[in-house]
């Protein structure tokens, strides 16, 4: 297993398509932290994001078994992407089930000012910048990542957060401070707005 931990990730699908299997648990173990935290700020419930974690690691298993997997140098993404598509079905799913017509509600869904073209259009404009945010957060060395979870996602305060991280407040809050400055630089090279203070 320490001879394949120095494999690069290409070289770890090519073994575990030969029928290595502890090539791909070094892949697991590579990607299992992002990819989890990934799925979790999507979803929000953590025996959720556990079943679509696994999910997405069975259908990674299948495509690698059968051969289909094509996508040379980009296993992170390809993995993620996984992920992502599993999510949004998930969500499709929940939609359809919980979709009920205005005479079943009693009231009058279209004509509602609650959900007016403005109040949809701002939510979808919010959701994508979070969206954006969460997908830039996963370039964030793990330390940073961590932070910026605990404190905008889990709403901690920063004595909270050093308590749980071991860390001092002031680790905390320099960790926070790189990691918004990360994000921005990040945001920049990908030509994205972030607003986060």
């Amino acid at each position: 297993m320490d001879k394949l931990v120095g494999l690069t990730d290409e070289e770890l699908v090519v073994k575990y398509a030969e029928g290595i299997n502890e090539a791909f648990d070094v892949l697991l173990n590579r990607y299992k932290s992002k990819l989890f935290s990934y799925i979790y700020f999507a979803v929000r419930d953590r025996d959720l994001a556990d079943d679509i974690f696994q999910d997405t690691f069975v259908k990674a298993i299948m495509t690698i078994r059968q051969g289909r997997y094509t996508e040379n140098g980009k296993f992170p993404a390809w993995i993620t992407r996984i992920a992502h598509n599993l999510i949004i079905d998930y969500f499709r799913q929940e939609k359809s089930n919980n979709q009920i017509s205005s005479e079943e509600a009693g009231f009058d869904l279209l004509n509602n000012p609650k959900y007016s073209d403005d109040n949809v259009e701002d939510r979808l404009i919010h959701d994508q910048i979070i969206s954006d945010i969460k997908k830039l957060v996963m370039f964030l060395p793990e330390n940073q990542q961590e932070v910026v979870i605990m404190r905008y996602y889990k709403n901690l305060s920063f004595k909270e957060i050093a308590d749980s991280t071991g860390v001092s407040i002031n680790t905390a809050l320099g960790r926070m401070r790189y990691a918004i400055l990360n994000l921005r630089r990040i945001a920049e090279e990908k030509q994205m707005i972030l607003t986060m203070d």
